[in-house]
């Protein structure tokens, strides 16, 4: 402890953070953990691309067009991630199929997100039979592999963006109860909520305001997590052949293109590897920095 501290600059200190709301005080220790910044520049970056990706490359000729010309071309300043057994530039297909990722992710996770928050406070809450009968069925879906349930899925419904957002929808809405019946069971039990309810508040304002918000913590690496895994999972459906169909160009299916070429053109694998990499590391930095933002156990 540094005795020499100022009491004044302290005071100071004291006032200032009591000013700040929650939002601003985790945003504020949020922007400290440089991992996380790094990661969010990336992810908003890539949005940012994803969206400029309609305006500045042609779709007929740059990302589903051939050009007999630039058959296997290597890397190079007009093409800088090459070009694949059809001539088409990988680096705008790359650009272009970063909103097939980031929407089947960020799409199925959030559907997920909301099932899973409903299902597993009431679980966690209430107990009994409500919990017996949620839990239940989650244990049920749970014990089937994942890719399984994306391929009935997507066999019934079709080989389309749509059709495996809602499949992967249903695995991240799985741990999503899980997790949140866990933390509400923890906290439903302390002084805050008898307090909550000797003060008259009805049980849904106390879930929605006392219970919900401190769960956030888990829930929100969850977030992150899942995001990734559903990235990966499309990815690897896509590259099985039941996930986005030819000739768009998602990450997933331009790995199942190039792997056929992986000795003579090595950039077909390389770039779209590395684009999947790259995104779901930007996911964890974020989600290890907002956990440590949110948490109030970190809080000084």
């Amino acid at each position: 402890m540094n005795t020499n501290q100022n009491p004044a600059s302290s005071v100071a200190e004291l006032k200032q953070y009591k000013g700040r709301s929650m939002a601003q005080e985790t945003l504020r220790r949020l922007l400290k953990n440089h991992g996380a910044i790094v990661g969010m520049c990336f992810l908003i970056l890539l949005a940012i691309v994803a969206i400029a990706s309609e305006f500045v490359f042609d779709y007929n000729k740059q990302i589903i067009g051939m050009d007999p010309l630039s058959l296997y071309a290597p890397p190079s300043l007009a093409h800088p991630f090459g070009c694949d057994n059809m001539g088409r530039d990988i680096f705008a297909r790359i650009c272009y199929g970063a909103r097939y990722s980031l929407m089947i992710g960020l799409g199925s996770v959030s559907i997920g997100l909301a099932i899973g928050i409903v299902l597993g406070s009431l679980a966690g809450f209430y107990g009994g039979f409500i919990d017996n009968l949620v839990m239940r069925a989650n244990d049920i879906l749970y014990a089937i592999p994942n890719i399984m349930i994306a391929v009935v899925v997507v066999s019934i419904l079709g080989t389309s963006p749509v059709s495996l957002l809602l499949s992967l929808c249903v695995t991240a809405a799985t741990a999503f109860t899980r997790i949140t019946r866990a933390a509400v069971m923890q906290i439903r039990g302390q002084e805050f909520i008898e307090s909550a309810y000797a003060m008259g508040l009805p049980t849904w304002k106390v879930i929605l305001r006392h219970i919900i918000p401190n769960c956030l913590s888990p829930i929100i690496v969850q977030v992150t997590l899942a995001v990734g895994t559903n990235i990966i999972a499309a990815s690897s459906l896509s590259f099985l052949g039941v996930g986005i169909p030819v000739p768009l160009p998602e990450w997933g299916a331009m790995l199942s293109d190039g792997r056929a070429y992986i000795r003579s053109a090595p950039w077909m694998c390389i770039f779209p590897g590395l684009a999947i990499m790259i995104t779901v590391l930007a996911l964890n930095l974020m989600g290890d920095g907002l956990r440590d933002a949110l948490d109030p156990k970190l809080k000084k």
